[in-house]
């Protein structure tokens, strides 16, 4: 299977956990204890990066992660649109 067709078979998985409300069930097959603390540090990431109230080495320092860590967020963010991030609630 094609790694681009893999991820849009996952994607379709997850949507479908989430309208059944078992998205978490499917989060807890599919990630481990570390891929999901990777996905909390990321979204503390991306959380203090949209605030803007501190530096990126501030942000690393406070999470205790790697700057490089802080700029893959910020180079993530640069990759949508203002609207789609205003579509969310980030806390």
């Amino acid at each position: 299977m094609k790694k681009k067709t893999s991820w849009e078979a996952f994607i379709r998985l997850m949507e479908q956990g989430a309208k059944q409300g078992d998205l978490e069930a499917l989060f807890n097959l599919f990630f481990t204890l570390e891929e999901k603390e990777m996905l909390m540090a990321r979204l503390q990431i991306i959380q203090a990066l949209l605030e803007g109230k501190k530096t990126q080495r501030t942000i690393a320092k406070d999470l205790g992660v790697s700057i490089s860590q802080i700029t893959r967020g910020s180079n993530a963010l640069k990759s949508v649109s203002q609207a789609f991030l205003k579509s969310f609630r980030w806390r």
